[in-house]
């Protein structure tokens, strides 16, 4: 089977072709640096992405921090880990790098507040 992808594993942005043979990257093609077969592994095996959202805080001055995933989470759980996500309230005050969820839905990733909240 053949896909054909747009790198995104760095500036250039390669057009690569990748062949799969039984769920396995047997070639990739079209790739400029060293990153493309990576990623195009990456992107037809398993592919992952980075998770940014917001949580609510009991706070009359702040209605929300940001958050985000410490890691890339598999693309087939984001929807399942905001509704997780969404239930989540904190109070305040928040730091950045404070552990708003752990362990996201068993993936060994993190949510973790961007911002920092004071009372």
């Amino acid at each position: 089977m053949e896909k054909e992808l747009v790198c995104i594993a760095c500036p250039i942005g390669c057009h690569l072709e990748v062949t799969l043979e039984d769920g396995v990257v047997t070639h990739v093609d079209g790739n400029t640096c060293k990153r493309g077969p990576e990623y195009a592994e990456t992107e037809c095996v398993n592919p992952t992405r980075s998770l940014t959202s917001t949580v609510l805080l009991r706070s009359a001055h702040h209605p929300v921090v940001s958050v985000k995933s410490a890691e890339p989470i598999p693309k087939g759980l984001l929807f399942e880990c905001m509704k997780v996500i969404n239930q989540v309230t904190l109070d305040v005050p928040v730091h950045i790098g404070d552990v708003v969820v752990e362990d996201i839905l068993g993936t060994g990733v993190d949510i973790v507040a961007t911002n920092e909240v004071a009372v």
